[in-house]
């Protein structure tokens, strides 16, 4: 569906090492040769001092970053959200408009990873039981048997998850929160690791169904892909103009450089990133702000909060560094909350953003000093 081409040579390079605002000084951090230049937010971050027990793993991260470069170009904030999905262990929302390489990202990113994954195209006519499985009744025994379905496997591309009805959607509901799926009253473990990444058009409502907010809940981070820059739209033409086929990403050189047991310690690395009592804080001071802000209708529950710690932590432990600072949270804020929250109509009739909400909430907000 999408076809970007992409450019990178190489893990990309950390900016020099800027003190974040409002940090505690104990929080600058050094600069960092191998550490993601993008953030999922889209800025770019200063990294610091390693956490050497997940060398091995961040290195096989990065690795995949390259690996993406080959056929993505201009997408390096989704790139990394993808990733701190990945070590979150959450499910990622795509949202952006035709042919800015929302399924080819998620192609590029499974084919770079040795995991396995099934791609499934929601439309009207989508059944749960094309998603979960289904019991089959064999005529040789006279039994029925349970036919897995394209939900057992490591990474789903559900691609244009608006296009089917609710009831097809609620059918990932239990295999995204619970890691399961309950046919006929038997409970079916997923395969580990297991994520959903799911795409969506913005501006295309004609025969779409908008995603109910407790299904949206369910998502750890929701993604916006920009149209590119010029530079990199006149990169992907050039690339398309010698040859590059979305369709066969071997031809462009994308392999496997990771794996589960990369996954494994890289997520064991993230859970001993330290946090401070004062950024925790911070944390729960931005989430209830939402919920007093006189723009939203609905503010972010307790499981938000419980999103932006850990998608924090992935972010600050794939920066490399060894603790959290406020500004991984600022970096968080929005695609960790952005899905979560309902404007009110009369801020719709005003113009204003869901993202323009959320960034003056951390404007607002206290940090942590």
């Amino acid at each position: 569906m999408n076809d970007s081409a992409g450019r990178q040579d190489g893990p990309p390079q950390a900016p020099p090492a800027t003190p974040p605002t409002g940090a505690h000084q104990a929080t600058r951090v050094a600069e960092r040769d191998d550490a993601p230049e993008h953030g999922p937010d889209g800025s770019r971050q200063a990294s610091g001092r390693a956490d050497h027990d997940g060398d091995a793993a961040r290195a096989a991260l990065l690795r995949v970053r390259t690996e993406v470069g080959k056929s993505i170009v201009g997408q390096d904030a989704a790139v990394t959200g993808l990733l701190i999905g990945l070590l979150a262990d959450g499910h990622v929302l795509l949202e952006g408009v035709p042919g800015v390489a929302k399924t080819l990202l998620v192609r590029t990113l499974a084919t770079a990873l040795d995991l396995d994954t099934k791609r499934v195209q929601f439309t009207p006519d989508l059944m749960p039981g094309d998603i979960t499985g289904s019991l089959i009744y064999e005529s040789k025994t006279g039994e029925f048997t349970f036919r897995e379905g394209p939900v057992f496997t490591n990474i789903l591309l559900a691609d244009e998850i608006n296009r089917t009805p609710p009831k097809t959607q609620a059918s990932l509901l239990e295999a995204m929160e619970e890691r399961q799926v309950s046919v006929d009253g038997v409970s079916r473990r997923l395969p580990a690791p297991f994520i959903v990444a799911a795409t969506q058009n913005p501006v295309e409502y004609e025969g779409t169904y908008p995603l109910p907010e407790a299904q949206l809940d369910r998502f750890l981070l929701k993604l916006t892909l920009p149209l590119p820059g010029r530079d990199d739209e006149i990169e992907v033409i050039r690339r398309h103009s010698v040859g590059f086929d979305p369709r066969d990403l071997g031809a462009a050189g994308v392999r496997a450089v990771a794996g589960a047991e990369d996954i494994d310690r890289a997520r064991a690395a993230v859970a001993r990133v330290a946090i401070a009592p004062e950024v925790l804080a911070y944390i729960v001071d931005v989430v209830r702000a939402t919920r007093s802000s006189p723009s939203f209708q609905l503010g972010v529950s307790p499981r938000g909060a419980t999103a932006l710690l850990n998608t924090s932590r992935a972010w600050a432990w794939l920066s490399g560094r060894s603790f959290v600072t406020p500004d991984d949270v600022k970096a968080l804020t929005l695609p960790a909350l952005r899905h979560r929250v309902a404007l009110r109509p009369e801020a719709q009739m005003d113009g204003v953003g869901v993202d323009d909400v959320l960034g003056g909430i951390l404007g607002t907000v206290p940090v942590p000093r």
